[in-house]
């Protein structure tokens, strides 16, 4: 199969409880940019349970849209049947470019894919580029985040996994046209998955969150690190780590800002404690407004903040929750109390 013979950029959009995951959105927008370049279709492919509202992925850039629905097939999340699915309907249609989401579902299914495809992968995106050869060329931290790799696939389709919050979302347009094709699921192999038990775990949304509380290396132990909970929770906001305090073992990996962890853009980013290495500052640059507390006066991070507070942060973010408590303010800068 020649080069040729393949056209059109494919977005695999992510469901969950028959709503459409955001990052879908955020595929739609770059995958419309890229399209426009290679001057051809945006794809989307959506698979799942029940109905869901797949014209809302032609609002936001898709040409045409392919839905894979069966109760039975999808009624858990099982990668094997998903990419069975996929796989059947890529050979069919034959993209030029696979894009899918660096989400926990995104990860496990976009390899078994390639896989099958006999094509190659990249993983955790940052960026997609076109070159002069009309090449997709992928970009991704490497060597401990100490470089940006430039990745270019001779396989076809070229495919990628992309990290949440990287890109912009499409902007929705109702008078947009666009087709939608049901197809026929396939299942020629037994489940894989099995779900003997659902264990509900603590929420971490820190991608979404309005506010932010990182904390630094500075964080000498868990027990320290409730300061920074507690200023979180008062703001209505997700506790942020740097990689170094995550290393520690101090907190999850769930928490951590920068290009190995977390994108972030929320309308208010605390650091407390961070230097503000370039790998951190990647992850959450964009946010709207940005505080620094830090008792180095020439640390990094104060280059790109609105305001800098020079100091302890075992003084300063004590006094910040007894001011805010005095104050009245019991959760939300998002609006609630």
């Amino acid at each position: 199969m020649t080069e040729k013979q393949y056209s059109g950029v494919l977005i695999f959009a992510e469901q969950k409880n028959k709503k459409i995951h955001k990052i879908s959105y955020e595929l739609l927008g770059k995958g419309r940019l890229l399209a426009d370049e290679l001057k051809c279709n945006l794809i989307a492919l959506i698979m799942g349970p029940g109905e869901i509202d797949v014209q809302e992925l032609i609002y936001r850039g898709a040409d045409k849209v392919y839905h894979i629905s069966d109760e039975e097939i999808f009624s858990i999340p099982d990668e094997v049947l998903y990419a069975e699915n996929a796989v059947h309907l890529i050979d069919e249609i034959k993209p030029e470019i696979c894009l899918f989401g660096a989400t926990a579902f995104g990860r496990s299914l976009a390899p078994r894919i390639a896989a099958l495809t006999g094509t190659g992968l990249t993983a955790d995106c940052t960026d997609l580029r076109i070159d002069d050869d009309k090449k997709l060329i992928q970009i991704r931290p490497a060597f401990s985040e100490n470089i940006l790799a430039h990745i270019k696939s001779d396989a076809y389709p070229q495919m990628s996994t992309v990290r949440y919050r990287e890109f912009n979302e499409a902007i929705r347009d109702e008078n947009r046209k666009g087709d939608v094709v049901v197809a026929e699921p396939v299942k020629s192999v037994q489940n894989a998955v099995e779900i003997l038990e659902e264990i509900e775990k603590d929420s971490i949304n820190i991608a979404d969150a309005n506010v932010v509380v990182a904390a630094g290396a500075s964080v000498k132990n868990s027990e320290d690190l409730n300061m920074i909970k507690e200023l979180a929770e008062l703001l209505g906001g997700e506790v942020g780590a740097s990689r170094a305090l995550v290393e520690s073992g101090i907190i999850s990996k769930e928490h951590q800002v920068g290009y190995s962890g977390n994108r972030v853009k929320p309308a208010v980013y605390i650091a407390c404690g961070i230097l503000g290495a370039p790998q951190h500052i990647a992850g959450m640059k964009e946010s709207g407004i940005i505080i620094a507390i830090n008792n180095d006066p020439s640390a990094p991070i104060f280059n790109i903040a609105d305001y800098s507070i020079v100091g302890d942060m075992y003084k300063i973010v004590p006094e910040i929750i007894n001011a805010l408590r005095d104050k009245g303010i019991h959760t939300s800068l998002s609006g609630s109390e």
